[in-house]
């Protein structure tokens, strides 16, 4: 797994690039809410730059097969280890309506999208009555 730095935009764009292939599938719809949110901007990185860590993402997992071939989407490790990446907390919060945002995009939460969604708010202690707050004073 490449490294970033801590609380960089390329490890907030990585989390959501896990976001956006958990359940397997890069919907379209997925892209389209990237732009409708203005996704970039509000990560600070350039769609370029963004697309290139979804790309050494994916190639990042592939490395990772089993001995069968087998790609983990969801490694619990690896999950850590890229949650722990974010450690601002205004960073966390703004990733985690970015990524509850794009496993909304295709209409249907997927189990994968769920269990990261969960896991991801428990380890930052973020809750959906949180980011509500956050979001209400800006």
């Amino acid at each position: 797994m490449r490294d970033y730095p801590v609380n960089s935009p390329e490890a907030m764009a990585r989390i959501l690039a896990m976001f956006i292939i958990s359940d397997g599938v890069m919907d379209e719809r997925e892209l389209d809410t990237i732009e409708e949110l203005n996704l970039f901007e509000l990560i600070g990185i350039e769609r370029k730059r963004f697309l290139e860590v979804l790309m050494r993402y994916c190639d990042d997992i592939s490395a990772e097969a089993d001995d069968n071939g087998l790609i983990h989407l969801i490694d619990p490790e690896r999950v850590d280890y890229l949650f722990d990446q974010i450690t601002d907390y205004q960073k966390r919060v703004l990733i985690c309506a970015l990524a509850l945002d794009l496993c909304k995009a295709d209409d249907t939460i997927s189990e994968p999208e769920m269990a990261l969604l969960r896991h991801m708010m428990k380890r930052w202690h973020l809750t959906l009555e949180i980011l509500e707050r956050e979001f209400s004073r800006t």
